[in-house]
C-alpha cells in the first residue's frame, strides 16, 4: 500500500502548483477573511440574543407544566361511592341523614345547649378525620371489606352521636321547663 501511495505522488509530481503568490497576497487574504468573520459573528450574536429569552421562557413553561402534572397525579382518596352503586346509595343516605341531623342540631342552639352542641360538633369533626384516614386505608387495602365496614360504622357513629345530642337537648329543655313551672307555682 505504501508503494501505491508513493507511485501516485511520483506520477503527480509535475502537476503540483508550487509557485509563490503575488506580493501582498497574504495581507489581502487576511483582510478579506476579517471582513467575512465580522459579518458572520454579527449574525450569530444577533441570533443568540433573540433566542436566549425565548428559551428561558419556554423552559419555565415546561417546568411549570411538569410540576402541575406531577402534583395532579397523586392518588385521590376513595370513598364508598367509588366502589359500587349500592355503596354509593348508602353513602348518599348517610350524608343526607347527617346533614338533616346537623340542621336540626343547629336549630336547637340556645344559651343552655351551646356547650353540648359545640362538644358534639368537635366529636363529629374527630369522626370525619377518622373517615378521611379510612379513605386512605381503602386505597391501600384494595377495597378490603373490613375497611368498608369501618367506614359504614363511622357514618352510623356520627348519626348516633347527633341523635343522642338531640335527645340530651330535649332533656335539657324538659328540665328547664320543669324548673320554670316550679318557680311559677312557688
Amino acid at each position: 500500500m505504501n508503494k501505491d501511495i508513493g507511485t501516485i505522488f511520483e506520477n503527480l509530481r509535475n502537476e503540483f502548483d508550487v509557485e509563490n503568490p503575488n506580493d501582498g497576497h497574504q495581507e489581502r487574504f487576511l483582510n478579506k477573511l476579517k471582513g467575512q468573520q465580522s459579518n458572520i459573528i454579527d449574525l450569530k450574536a444577533s441570533n443568540k440574543n433573540y433566542w436566549k429569552p425565548l428559551l428561558a421562557v419556554a423552559a419555565s413553561l415546561v417546568l411549570c407544566f411538569s410540576l402541575i402534572t406531577v402534583l395532579q397525579q397523586q392518588p385521590e382518596a376513595k370513598d364508598l361511592a367509588s366502589i359500587s352503586p349500592e355503596l354509593s346509595n348508602t353513602q348518599d343516605f348517610f350524608n343526607t341523614t347527617i346533614a338533616t341531623e346537623l340542621a336540626a342540631l343547629n336549630n336547637e342552639r340556645s344559651a343552655e345547649t351551646n356547650a353540648i352542641i359545640d362538644d358534639a360538633l368537635k366529636q363529629i369533626k374527630h369522626l370525619e378525620k377518622a373517615y378521611e384516614t379510612l379513605k386512605i386505608d381503602l386505597i391501600k387495602s384494595g377495597d378490603d371489606k373490613r375497611v368498608i365496614y369501618a367506614m359504614i360504622s363511622n357514618f352510623q357513629s356520627r348519626i348516633d352521636l347527633l341523635k343522642n345530642v338531640l335527645i340530651q337537648i330535649e332533656e335539657v329543655k324538659q328540665l328547664n321547663q320543669n324548673n320554670d313551672e316550679h318557680k311559677i307555682t312557688i
